[in-house]
């Protein structure tokens, strides 16, 4: 076992309307395709900070399956693990955002080619060197996913590693049959959650942060980071609580800057950093992922980050 992150989950293309309105229920110009995937756009920011990263994902042998296997090689992320499957078709998501800012999604991901993912020779391979896994919970919307999945976390975690998980849980998935039990099933393995806002009570009876916190800790989560958007984020873990403010831009597109946030906290997470550090890098991840058009336009480097932040101080 090495020092190598993993993820398993959905790669897709983005394909996003130029217009803001509700919905997809007229005919409106479009701008994309966009590589994008919670999961591929989560390892993608791992991969950019220099992190050992790698994806078991599936994809059709189509031009939107090799625009985002090009993206993730290209950002130093092992794709050996994503089966590539002749005759059918990449996941994909529309977006249209609305006038008050919110989003409409028509995601194509359980009846595309990485909703019939299955293990395969490369991606065992992938699970003997993982020393952690992260889940979105989009990962347990589609039954092959589901089965990947439950057999990445018995792997890793019976060698001692480590599991974060993101639930992510756009309203669109929510009435998935078998979803809710998926999910507490994999919360109960993890060491790192990180929800956003309010899906923390999804998970809890609590009608308080703190009190949620608090069952979540009884629980056995060691750690927990609340990403809280335009207000910032915070961090519960051994040492208390630690708090980053929210850093002001200008934004131009919502989509992935929850997933760059997670992709740097848990890399430096995973080397080691103070939890202040971690949530440092993390917030301006997450707000210099949104001054980009397309969900994984704005992944960066540690540098980018750097340059971000000092430029911010200014």
């Amino acid at each position: 076992m090495d020092k190598l992150v993993l993820t398993v989950g959905e790669i897709l293309v983005e394909i996003m309307a130029t217009t803001r309105g509700d919905g997809f229920r007229e005919a409106q110009s479009l701008i994309g395709p966009f590589p994008s995937g919670a999961p591929a756009i989560f390892i993608d920011q791992v991969g950019r900070l220099g992190t050992a990263a790698a994806i078991i994902s599936r994809v059709g042998d189509d031009d939107f399956g090799r625009v985002n296997l090009e993206r993730l090689q290209a950002d130093g992320v092992d794709v050996s693990g994503v089966a590539v499957a002749r005759g059918e078709a990449t996941g994909s998501a529309f977006v249209r955002y609305r006038e008050d800012g919110n989003r409409d999604f028509v995601f194509n991901i359980a009846n595309s080619a990485c909703g019939k993912l299955s293990m395969t020779a490369e991606a065992e391979t992938l699970l003997e060197r993982a020393a952690h896994l992260h889940l979105m919970g989009t990962a347990l919307c589609a039954p092959g996913l589901v089965g990947v999945v439950r057999a990445a976390i018995d792997r890793i975690k019976r060698r001692g590693g480590t599991l974060s998980f993101d639930p992510n849980l756009r309203p669109e998935i929510l009435n998935t049959p078998g979803l809710r039990e998926a999910l507490d099933e994999v919360l109960a393995q993890t060491d790192l959650f990180l929800p956003s806002g309010n899906e923390i009570f999804l998970f809890t009876k609590a009608r308080s942060e703190a009190e949620a916190v608090a069952e979540l800790h009884a629980r056995g989560i060691g750690e927990v980071v609340i990403k809280k958007g335009d207000r910032g984020a915070c961090h519960y873990g051994p040492a208390g609580r630690t708090d980053v403010a929210p850093i002001a831009v200008d934004e131009i597109d919502a989509t992935g800057a929850g997933d760059c946030f997670g992709g740097a906290f848990v890399s430096f997470w995973l080397a080691g950093a103070d939890a202040s550090i971690a949530l440092r890098y993390a917030n301006a991840a997450g707000a210099r992922a949104v001054t980009r058009l397309g969900p994984m336009e704005g992944a960066s480097t540690r540098a980018e980050l750097d340059a971000f932040l000092l430029a911010m101080k200014g």
